[in-house]
């Protein structure tokens, strides 16, 4: 049961994620993509579009700090030059409640600078962007961005930015390379801490850490692309999945669980092999055949004082001597 239950959860996340990424029947009307400085979502969101032209569907891509359009998307919006109300308006004149489409956009810092007013504040902006199930909205939130100073003293009860839109979204995908997940799990299993990249390390003049946006060998990640994916379904449970993206010049790229990736987790022989020689490196905590069968055979007094059905019984030790007793025996103590 076991081995059918991790076989069926499994089946469940590749399926689920093949979904998300393919944003087939309305899988996620809002999906939100935290990068970094060290992992950009821009091969992840080239991924998306690819998925979108096999499908059909048509793609809206909202421009705030991309100059040329990427390829196969259908419409290009220059939104830097445009207030909330005006983006809104020619936004929507690209939608069709008939067709399904794919609103992109590439950074949602601008939005949080524009002027809002109590009837256009960013949370209903965003939900206005969705007429109905066949739209899906992309955007991506750049966590190495520090929150506007104007934004800073705000009402204390007001949520920050990315609460306000962690909250609103139904997908949150948490970018990071490969090969810094691989480090960290390396300290890990050694009990270290864990490695700090690019502007966590706190280095003067560092911005980027190695193997940052790909640059690592093939061996250590490559361009690999780790995916921490919260889906949160209509009942309000959340389904957390940990994958791997490895992209391609193929138009559905490779993607695998987290756990199955051969870097991450070695094959089962090769943690076996490593176990037998740590074992016997040091000693062995393994039994004998022989020190089994005697194990097996050992009965405890107290067992057979339990069977006794008649009153006073429970209280007597049985005990059978062994050949290495007779040595040991003495009548004048057994009379004691």
């Amino acid at each position: 049961m076991p081995e059918q239950r991790t076989a069926h959860q499994r089946t469940h996340s590749l399926l689920l994620l093949q979904r998300l990424l393919s944003l087939r029947q309305g899988a996620s009307p809002f999906t939100l993509l935290l990068d970094s400085l060290e992992q950009s979502s821009k091969p992840l969101i080239k991924e998306f579009i690819a998925r979108a032209k096999i499908a059909k569907t048509a793609v809206i891509y909202v421009s705030f700090e991309t100059l040329r359009p990427p390829k196969d998307v259908d419409h290009f919006i220059k939104g830097y030059t445009k207030k909330l109300p005006q983006l809104q308006k020619e936004i929507s004149s690209f939608l069709s409640p008939s067709t399904a489409s794919l609103i992109i956009l590439d950074t949602i810092h601008p939005l949080l600078s524009l002027q809002q007013t109590p009837q256009l504040s960013l949370s209903s902006f965003l939900t206005s962007l969705l007429p109905s199930p066949q739209t899906s909205l992309l955007a991506t939130y750049h966590t190495s961005i520090p929150i506007p100073h104007s934004l800073q003293h705000e009402s204390p009860y007001s949520p920050t930015p990315l609460s306000l839109l962690s909250y609103l979204a139904t997908t949150l995908m948490t970018i990071s390379p490969l090969h810094h997940v691989l480090a960290e799990k390396r300290a890990n299993d050694k009990a270290q801490a864990p490695p700090l990249f690019g502007l966590e390390a706190g280095n003067e003049g560092v911005l980027l850490g190695l193997g940052a946006n790909g640059g690592a060998s093939v061996t250590e990640g490559g361009s690999s692309i780790v995916l921490r994916i919260e889906y949160r379904r209509k009942s309000g449970r959340s389904v957390g999945i940990d994958a791997v993206f490895s992209p391609s010049n193929i138009p559905a790229a490779r993607v695998s669980l987290l756990d199955e990736h051969p870097l991450y987790t070695p094959p089962q022989d090769m943690l076996e092999n490593e176990e037998n020689e740590m074992f016997e490196s040091t000693f062995s905590l393994e039994l004998s055949e022989k020190q089994r069968r005697d194990r097996e055979g050992v009965v405890l007094p107290y067992f057979d004082a339990q069977k006794g059905t008649h009153p006073g019984e429970g209280g007597r030790i049985l005990y059978q001597m062994g050949e290495e007793d007779l040595g040991d025996w003495d009548e004048e103590e057994d009379e004691i």
